[in-house]
């Protein structure tokens, strides 16, 4: 019996880290990376942007997004895709 070896994925071109920013039911893809450590560091900067305005979204009635690194396809990102701001919603861009 021949045993083979499970197959190792190959980092491709096509492989990206996405923030992704979740208000409710609403999911959006806020920026693209090329590894993870980068996404982590944009995540980070992110939330401590919504933590500076936590009061003032609080007052206001808005929801606080949520953000979280994900693994992504270029493939999958929207056609017109663009970066959101990280306060983009406020602007009614999420």
């Amino acid at each position: 019996m021949v045993e083979f070896a499970p197959e190792k994925r190959k980092n491709s071109d096509d492989s990206l880290w996405a923030v992704v920013a979740v208000i409710g039911r609403v999911i959006r893809i806020a920026e693209v990376f090329p590894n993870r450590n980068a996404a982590l560091h944009d995540q980070a900067w992110r939330e401590a942007e919504v933590r500076a305005y936590a009061g003032f979204l609080e007052r206001s009635g808005q929801l606080i997004p949520r953000y979280t690194v994900r693994p992504i396809r270029r493939a999958d990102l929207p056609r017109r895709w663009k970066p959101l701001p990280a306060l983009g919603f406020l602007n009614g861009n999420l």
